[in-house]
């Protein structure tokens, strides 16, 4: 009875001390999609209207709309180039950004890496191929009660 006991003790602390799996980035078939140069064809927004909209903090949909980015997933870093009129700041920028299952995180960082303002973005990644990647970001509309999904297209 006793080395029942103690054969039992022993099987539960193993079990008890196991360590947790967890998922640290995205797969490794989703980082080869998502590896290489990606043009944002188009922003749209879930309400038909024209909303007055700074994206990641920065420009407007005209000015992001056309921009030409680069995804590095085996070190989740990435850049993008903004070329529009004068009002759109043009220039290239850093993040690093990582994918976990349906989440997209996007955060902006100086060239070695460093986050300029610690702030992140958060979007749903909608869907991925070879030659499409839609992402969609729910934000508050300003003294309303409603929010606004803003879905980002991207292609090759």
């Amino acid at each position: 009875m006793k080395k029942i006991v103690l054969v039992l003790m022993t099987l539960s602390l193993l079990v008890a001390c196991k360590s947790t799996q967890t998922t640290a980035g995205p797969s490794p078939a989703k980082k080869k999609v998502l590896k290489g140069d990606w043009t944002l064809s188009s922003i749209s927004y879930s309400e038909d209207a024209e909303f007055n909209v700074t994206l990641l903090n920065e420009a407007t949909k005209a000015c992001f709309e056309g921009s030409r980015w680069n995804f590095i997933p085996n070190n989740n870093t990435g850049s993008y180039s903004i070329a529009g009129d004068a009002d759109c700041n043009n220039g290239l920028r850093h993040f690093i950004f990582t994918v976990d299952g349906q989440n997209f995180l996007l955060k902006p960082t100086d060239a070695k890496g460093k986050s300029l303002t610690n702030v992140g973005f958060h979007f749903n990644l909608v869907s991925m191929s070879e030659t499409s990647l839609i992402i969609a970001q729910t934000v508050a509309i300003e003294g309303e009660e409603d929010s606004l999904t803003i879905t980002w297209q991207f292609s090759r």
